[in-house]
């Protein structure tokens, strides 16, 4: 059947597939199954809880949980009845939180447990627009998701006819979202997106999508954002099976649990996979370090479509059932696809994970794009390592004379809530939505992004610093966790870096460092010598004017909780500045002497 609203796909689940696992969630070590059936089933129960409750087409509905098969149930059951669901992050400041409870209108919140309960209680008190407050966990006073499909199925005969009626008269654009962007500075924009942004998508992204209905994947990414989101539908769309990840600590054995066939990813989590993979590597010894860093550079260096030639690929079958099929094992041993977005990711990285037989599929897009624009495709020749590939079906993109990237397409978005004037500054009268990227096509058709628009900045001497590229670049250093480069208006480029501590503490007890706390670790001389050599080691791969000529290291680790990062792990700049200043003027300003040490070279 044609889907054209998102909950459609309900119907084309039972209707194509009839799965015995649609979605299943860890429940006290065990996992908790769900059959398509029983997805329509909930699905349906807590529409008809919500028009028991009085709720009605128009109304909106928060949701601040982590990922679980109930946050599913809750998103189709509100939107096939016009509610317009809210996803919220769980790890955002109460600032945050207020702003976006207050702006978007929510007439009701529903919270995972007793502990997200507790950290919103005073901004849920304060938020007048508020009426009702649910929970997926058993909360005493508050009615729980038990109780909730419990009032549903005593419903069912008085509101079923009625949930029917109001999903025909659903139009395909009609706003089913609203989400809020993480944003990396200000306060979040509350993006309005229809059944048709999000179907579009789902079903443009199908059709380069290798796996189908007999495969599994593994969900860890948060729900509340586009990607992982649209993700969701996507699975659905194919037949795939989802299962939640019980936590972030337990993504590897998990996936070795249900052997699963793919999963999204961002390109931290990669990056550390990576860094895992290398420590593992340092601690064998003789001849079975020997091949394994043999088999790694052999992977390091793998191009598309057999490019390298037949010996070696000879090499890289040795290097497989060497070292290889261990990697793919660690992952549950049928890991066949791994998408990527949110930010780039380190070509390095894509071509070992290839060479290791687990095709990375790395896209681009933004929330007010729902989201994808473009996406590497895992067969030759549509996908090139270092882009974000090709653009997907129906959607137009053009490179602006400054190089910004604009789209047009189906998945653009119906605007900003409550936000006409911002709206018109980013769709302009062409209709052409401007992303605020700096891009450009490689060999006619490859996307490949280049940086933000915003934060590219000029040097004294003129020069333009792109700063992205330049971090991704000494990102790939298993010493540095996060890196941000620092310089507008300056002599010369420098960076604040927040080292990967896990990594540093080996490295200092291997060396015999001894420190109390990282406050003191990062002043330690021989520290900051070690620095350096990463930094001079990436330096030479740069231009001059790109150089990193002076860094400081903090003692924190960048986080969202700690502020420093978005939700999706982007850099908020104008936070670290802030945060940091003590030491950009170090940098910048006096030197040991008291000089200007902008003014040196």
């Amino acid at each position: 059947m044609e889907v054209t609203r998102i909950f459609d796909l309900l119907d084309r689940y039972l209707e194509k597939y009839n799965k015995e696992v649609a979605l299943a969630g860890k429940k006290n070590g065990e996992w908790i199954k769900y059959s398509s059936d029983d997805y329509l089933k909930f699905s349906n129960y807590f529409s008809y809880f919500l028009m028991a409750q009085g709720f009605k087409p128009g109304d909106k509905i928060a949701t601040v949980t982590n990922n679980r098969p109930e946050w599913n149930f809750a998103d189709i059951g509100m939107m096939q009845i016009g509610i317009v669901h809210i996803p919220i992050y769980p790890t955002i400041s109460n600032e945050e939180y207020t702003h976006i409870l207050q702006h978007s209108d929510a007439k009701a919140i529903i919270v995972a447990d007793k502990l997200q309960y507790s950290k919103l209680e005073e901004v849920i008190k304060a938020t007048e627009n508020i009426s009702f407050i649910y929970t997926f966990s058993e909360i005493e006073g508050f009615t729980s998701w038990d109780e909730m499909i419990e009032i549903g199925k005593q419903n069912e005969e008085l509101f079923k006819d009625e949930v029917v009626k109001i999903k025909q008269e659903i139009k395909p654009d009609d706003m089913a979202t609203l989400i809020y962007t993480s944003g990396t500075t200000g306060s979040s924009k509350g993006v309005m997106l229809s059944h048709r942004n999000i179907v579009s998508n789902f079903i443009a992204t199908s059709f380069i999508q290798p796996l189908d209905h007999t495969h599994k994947v593994l969900s860890f990414l948060p729900l509340c954002h586009i990607y992982e989101r649209m993700m969701n539908y996507h699975f659905q769309y194919k037949g795939i099976s989802i299962y939640y990840a019980e936590n972030m600590g337990t993504i590897t054995a998990d996936l070795v649990d249900i052997k699963a066939d793919g999963f999204n990813t961002v390109p931290r989590l990669l990056e550390r996979v990576y860094d895992k993979i290398i420590s593992k590597g340092k601690d064998l010894s003789g001849l079975k370090k020997v091949i394994f860093f043999w088999a790694l550079n052999l992977g390091l260096k793998y191009e598309l479509n057999g490019a390298n030639g037949i010996w070696y690929e000879f090499k890289r079958k040795i290097a497989d059932k060497l070292v290889f099929s261990k990697w793919r094992a660690a992952l549950g041993g049928r890991v066949k696809i791994i998408v990527s977005g949110g930010s780039a990711l380190q070509p390095r990285l894509a071509r070992l994970f290839w060479s290791a037989g687990m095709r990375v599929m790395e896209g681009y897009g933004l929330t007010e794009t729902s989201p994808v624009i473009s996406v590497n495709s895992p067969w030759w020749p549509n996908v090139k390592f270092g882009t974000v590939g090709t653009l997907i079906n129906d959607v137009e993109v053009k490179i602006a004379e400054d190089g910004e990237i604009l789209m047009k397409g189906p998945g653009q978005m119906l605007g900003y809530y409550k936000d006409e004037a911002y709206t018109a500054q980013v769709i302009d009268q062409d209709g052409w939505f401007h992303t605020g990227d700096i891009g450009l096509f490689e060999e006619g058709k490859f996307l490949k992004i280049t940086d933000r628009k915003k934060e590219i900045f000029k040097l004294s001497s003129g020069k333009y610093i792109a700063p992205q590229m330049i971090e991704n670049r000494f990102k790939e250093s298993i010493f540095i966790e996060q890196l941000m480069v620092v310089g507008e208006n300056e002599k010369f480029a420098s960076a604040l870096i927040s080292p990967n501590f896990n990594h540093l503490h080996f490295w200092a007890s291997k060396h015999k460092v001894h420190f109390r706390d990282n406050e003191e670790l990062v002043r330690k001389p021989e520290v900051n010598q070690r620095f350096q050599r990463e930094v001079d080691k990436i330096n030479i791969l740069l231009s001059e004017h790109e150089r990193i000529k002076r860094f400081k290291l903090v003692c924190g680790e960048w986080s969202p909780l700690t502020g420093e990062l978005s939700p999706t792990l982007k850099l908020k700049r104008s936070v670290i500045f802030k945060k940091y200043d003590h030491l950009l003027k170090v940098i910048y300003r006096l030197d040991r002497n008291g000089n200007n040490a902008s003014k040196q070279k």
